[in-house]
């Protein structure tokens, strides 16, 4: 019998004594708790802003209806910058967000947001001038999207029924600079759908920094195909308009190998009231994932990415010409990373830039000339990632990163300067770190949990010198002190391939016994870059099923992050055949421990998880007894046309790599129990995935179970609609195991 050897470290041994000690008075963890009242919800701090001169920060308090300004050193309040209950006329009822202009003399207040995707809506917005008091609604003409105040203070740009508009400040006039919009086919300064989502930005327009130059990006989205959605009433909210006549909701979503958007980009002149279109090539079926200007205010930076996905090109564009020039091409033999699009930084001397490449097998940064596009050196080093780059100190030319060096698991930040020396880490504690920086990093902001500690979060000097902790979560660590729980234990399993040993976490149950045997739940999302298994803080639905005397286990299989290039990207073209292998053979080798019982496991996973328990259970029936997919891909000729063909080209191009390896295409071989759950209105996943899917599954003759919640997103939440759907994966694993 093969043995696992788990890794438990001492504060964890620790943690789990005092749990045992209070056991005489322990409580039990409801669904209530975890779903409807937040029972362990962890305490953080949100809203910190930094002010120009990186010792002061703002917050938004008094139910949206203050911004109070503060100290960073004495963490005093220094004074109320704004105070609606001041504010006389106005309709203006609650502040939702807010910015400052460059010169803090105008704010832009954000209120009545209407939601229309993950990232993207649509809001009333405010100007207040600090000279006078004055405020003044930003448009009456309808509301408004994006808008952002020039660098010089004195115009705002936002986006209206798709069109682009600029609001002078000083004199109060709106002026129109696009005049093609149009609902569902032409979009200007606001991505499509694909982009949005999958290049996870939303405002496609950005300021020269001396102002007199407005660049904007062009959808042409005329030939990419509809998607229709029914809308139903509901409750939560309720849409009474379609109480008889549910609503069908179309927009454009490329799938994978169907025809994208048509992307142009152009250069409007705030002087001469010109628009100029800029070169970006002659092929159309490409990406323009970027805007940046360079530090001078007459060059753009283009991001060009073809559709492979496999080759970035930064153009260098004449705002005023529009011609381009290649500055830099990164090339990849499978594709460039696509979480790296934020970091490029211009440095001040005008000749140089900052950026990351993968061309040693981790993803590093590096610093390069603008004039050949080579780099002048490797910045940060090492058989690691760097995961994020949280920013550039230009009086003392150093960089500061996020990167997963002391182990996959953890997340430290860095300082490093620019020629690559120098290097010190600043977040000493083992676990999951998240640095914010004041403007002049003159203080930072630490956000650390582990396995065996909520949330805390502590200010900085740049020195290094702890000023005061925010918060610690004492009054958490002190409610659990009367619950029955087990800390999350460290340990690995075997990949298929004999060789690789995979990341793993798992939870026992409370007052485990070695000698008995138990029914074990596989928690997974295993999608690409993604990570489930790190040292961080979590008090969830997993402690629950602990409480009901199930095993639960955690994998990171192959194509997960953190682990290098070679790991990560090993999966390309053929999406879900190695990370199912793994946890199939990861899973055989727990199986094997004497305390699971072998014909009592299941798997369950969200979106791409979803698609992993729904291919494990068709898989590896001798090892998973039932399955839970909350809404899966079931075929990846289903899903968009950025994320998919990013790991596994087009369709056309790659057919074995997507039916080979999608749930609907091995009904056959299912013989556990499956639970399928989807939202109506998920404008992501469709339900088209587990509509078709059940069908191949009734086709096929093979009993399964289906959920289906009335215009839930992807997030399938509101009302009780989360708590429902926890009820019912209960249910289902108590029937089934």
């Amino acid at each position: 019998m093969r043995k696992i050897k788990l890794i438990l470290t001492s504060a964890i041994v620790m943690c789990f004594s005092l749990v045992v000690l209070a056991q005489q008075e322990v409580k039990k963890i409801s669904m209530e708790d975890l779903m409807l009242n937040r029972t362990f919800g962890q305490k953080s701090v949100y809203g910190l802003r930094s002010m120009n001169d990186g010792v002061h920060y703002t917050t938004l308090e008094g139910n949206g209806t203050k911004i109070v300004k503060y100290s960073f050193a004495t963490g005093k309040v220094v004074d109320t910058l704004f105070d609606l209950s001041e504010m006389k006329d106005t309709e203006l009822k609650y502040i939702s967000e807010y910015t400052f202009s460059n010169d803090e003399k105008r704010l832009l207040l954000t209120t009545n947001q209407e939601r229309i995707y993950r990232r993207s809506f649509t809001a009333d917005y405010y100007v207040f001038s600090f000279k006078n008091k004055e405020l003044v609604p930003l448009s009456k003409n309808g509301k408004q999207r994006l808008a952002t105040f020039s660098p010089n203070g004195n115009r705002i740009a936002f986006v209206r029924d798709n069109n682009l508009f600029i609001h002078n400040v000083l004199f109060g006039s709106e002026i129109r600079i696009t005049k093609d919009g149009e609902f569902n086919k032409i979009q200007n300064g606001t991505p499509d759908w694909v982009y949005e989502e999958e290049f996870e930005f939303n405002k496609a327009f950005t300021w020269s920094p001396d102002s007199k130059f407005l660049a904007y990006m062009k959808f042409d989205e005329s030939e990419v195909k509809m998607f229709n959605m029914n809308k139903f009433e509901g409750l939560y909210p309720q849409v009474k308009e379609n109480a008889l006549y549910p609503e069908n909701y179309t927009y454009k979503y490329p799938k994978a190998g169907e025809k994208n958007s048509d992307v142009s980009v152009w250069v409007y002149n705030v002087e001469d009231r010109i628009t100029k279109k800029m070169d970006v090539g002659e092929e159309k079926d490409q990406y323009i994932p970027r805007l940046k200007w360079t530090k001078d205010p007459k060059k753009l930076t283009i991001f060009r990415l073809n559709r492979h996905q496999n080759k970035l090109e930064f153009l260098l564009a004449n705002a005023k010409t529009g011609e381009t020039d290649v500055m830099y091409t990164q090339e990849n033999k499978y594709y460039v990373e696509e979480r790296n699009f934020d970091f490029l930084t211009f440095l001040d001397n005008g000749n140089q830039f900052i950026y990351a490449d993968e061309k040693d097998g981790f993803n590093h940064l590096y610093l390069f000339d603008m004039i050949t596009g080579k780099p002048v050196n490797q910045i940060t080093s090492g058989d690691w990632d760097m995961t994020d780059f949280l920013g550039f100190d230009e009086a003392k030319k150093v960089c500061y990163y996020e990167s997963a060096e002391v182990s996959p698991m953890d997340r430290n930040t860095y300082s490093v300067k620019l020629n690559g020396t120098g290097k010190k880490q600043i977040t000493p504690a083992k676990g999951t770190n998240r640095t914010v920086f004041s403007n002049g990093f003159k203080y930072y902001i630490n956000y650390f949990s582990s396995v065996t500690q909520p949330n805390t979060v502590s200010l900085y000097n740049y020195k290094g010198k702890l000023i005061r902790v925010l918060e610690d979560n004492k009054a958490l660590v002190e409610k659990l002190k009367n619950y029955q729980y087990n800390p999350k234990e460290f340990t690995m399993l075997p990949a298929a391939d004999g060789m690789t040993m995979l990341n793993a976490w798992m939870i026992k149950p409370f007052n485990f016994n070695p000698s008995k045997k138990y029914p074990v739940v596989v928690t997974q999302y295993s999608g690409p870059n993604s990570q489930s298994v790190q040292n961080r803080w979590s008090f969830d639905w997993y402690q629950y099923l602990a409480q009901e005397g199930y095993i639960v286990v955690c994998v990171d299989p192959r194509g997960t992050g953190a682990r290098g290039q070679e790991f990560r990207k090993c999966t390309y073209m053929q999406l879900g055949r190695l990370e199912s292998d793994d946890m199939i053979s990861a899973i055989r080798a727990l199986s094997e421990e004497s305390y699971t019982d072998e014909k009592r496991i299941a798997i369950w996973g969200w979106s791409f998880g979803g698609f992993m328990s729904s291919l494990c259970l068709e898989k590896a029936p001798d090892v998973f007894a039932a399955a839970i997919a909350i809404a899966p891909v079931t075929n990846w000729r289903y899903y968009d046309s950025v994320y998919t063909e990013r790991f596994m080209r087009t369709p056309q191009e790659n057919p074995k790599g997507y039916d080979d390896n999608s749930p609907i295409n091995h009904v056959d071989k299912l013989q556990g129990s499956l639970l399928l759950c989807h939202g109506t209105a998920d404008d992501n996943v469709h339900v088209q995935n587990v509509y078709e899917f059940a069908e191949r599954l009734v086709q096929a003759d093979k009993q399964f179970e289906m959920q289906i919640y009335t215009n839930r997103n992807h997030s399938i939440y509101g009302g009780k609609t989360r708590l429902h759907l926890y009820k019912r994966f209960n249910k289902f694993l108590r029937d089934n195991l």
